[in-house]
């Protein structure tokens, strides 16, 4: 997970995205540039400047109202902590994803283990059979019938090799690497523990989900937007300094400065100030409908991985026990010329079938799990002794 938040493409880009939207916040509090004008008075001809008698070299800068300029800033670092909350949320998904990749790479090498030991059992089974045809307590067909269930084995090992390839790609990708880079996995497919109760999952998201946070954020940044639209009275200043060279005259100076002045008042208050006040409505609606929409994720989460997790342990505890060993029984008997080769083929089948649902139902608890930690947006915490079965 490491290696895929740091390499990922996608997190770069919404890196660069932050780092823009921190940049903005130079621009909004920035003060205007100083222009250079001048001005050429009482010239004798139109296109002869030099035949000017007044001659003015000035320096015209606008000084924005201090009060709005600090608006402009906080609005603009608004928009930062959005974007950083957005990469947030992007890694959150990334690191599911990749979570989730990897399970299935471990899964198909889980298969590939199961198959392996399908294998083993179908090369003893072909021992057993050809010793007892020897000795002419099995008929040639069994030794058939153990040839073609090892070659199945055979058959379902070689298309496991296609799931751990595709697997490996999609896990390489995320990671940012190239998808024919190979990788050691340390890790082993295990059960979870218990899930955490949906209560105290709704106050962790409530608190963590990085839409939430982001909306906070936006709420407040649309309030500054409404507070600098209602400040349109408020008069930014224009300053000119001026130094005018006159024939025959000494040099001197003068200044000039003017303010803006709202004499269409109704225009702003119809305009801008309207539009920021519907702005803060859509948002507080939004809000309450993103909300709902989080508890909503965090309900669907919380069923699928209980759900996922009581079949897992229910495969564990009940079925794969009971698998193998009727599976055992069914190997014991054949070996001492009891049971038929049919019934050991699907004590067989029956054994691979509940390990291969097994390794299935770990996958598909690590997956859901993963899932809910990114529905409440935090690490999990651990479930109460209480609900630990």
């Amino acid at each position: 997970m490491q290696e895929a938040l740091t390499h990922n493409p996608a997190i770069t880009a919404v890196r660069e995205q932050v780092a823009q939207a921190k940049a903005q916040i130079a621009i909004a509090t920035a003060m205007p540039d100083p222009s250079l004008v001048t001005e050429i008075d009482q010239e004798r001809h139109l296109w002869s400047p030099a035949t000017g008698v007044e001659r003015d070299l000035g320096v015209q800068l606008a000084v924005p109202f201090p009060y709005r300029t600090h608006l402009n800033g906080k609005i603009a670092r608004a928009g930062w902590q959005a974007a950083q909350y957005s990469l947030t949320q992007l890694q959150q998904q990334i690191a599911v994803q990749t979570a989730q990749a990897y399970d299935a790479f471990l899964v198909a090498r889980r298969h590939r283990e199961d198959l392996t030991g399908s294998k083993d059992l179908a090369a003893q089974f072909l021992e057993k059979t050809e010793a007892r045809f020897r000795a002419g307590t099995a008929p040639r067909l069994d030794t058939v019938k153990a040839k073609v269930d090892l070659a199945k084995a055979e058959n379902d090992l070689i298309a496991n090799e296609k799931l751990i390839s595709t697997s490996l790609a999609a896990l390489n990708r995320l990671l940012g690497r190239s998808l024919r880079a190979g990788l050691e996995a340390t890790d082993k497919l295990e059960m979870t523990g218990p899930i955490a109760d949906l209560d105290a999952l709704d106050h962790l998201a409530v608190k963590s989900r990085p839409e939430l946070l982001s909306m906070t954020v936006q709420r407040q940044a649309a309030h500054d937007s409404t507070v600098l639209a209602k400040q349109y009275w408020a008069p930014d200043l224009s300053v000119t300094l001026w130094h005018s060279s006159i024939d025959g005259v000494p040099g001197s100076y003068k200044f000039d400065g003017g303010i803006t002045f709202p004499l269409f008042f109704w225009q702003h208050q119809r305009g801008q100030v309207a539009q920021a006040q519907h702005r803060e409505e859509e948002l507080r609606a939004t809000d309450r409908d993103l909300l709902s929409q989080v508890l909503l994720d965090v309900h669907n989460a919380h069923t699928s991985a209980t759900i996922a997790w009581r079949q897992a342990v229910f495969l564990r505890d009940e079925l794969l026990p009971e698998a193998r060993e009727v599976f055992q029984s069914a190997f014991t008997s054949y070996s001492l010329g009891g049971s038929s080769s049919l019934e050991l083929l699907d004590a067989k089948a029956t054994l691979l079938s509940a390990e291969s649902q097994y390794t299935d139902a770990l996958g598909a608890a690590n997956d859901a799990v993963a899932d809910l930690e990114r529905a409440v947006g935090a690490p999990l915490p651990t479930a109460p002794p209480s609900h630990e079965k």
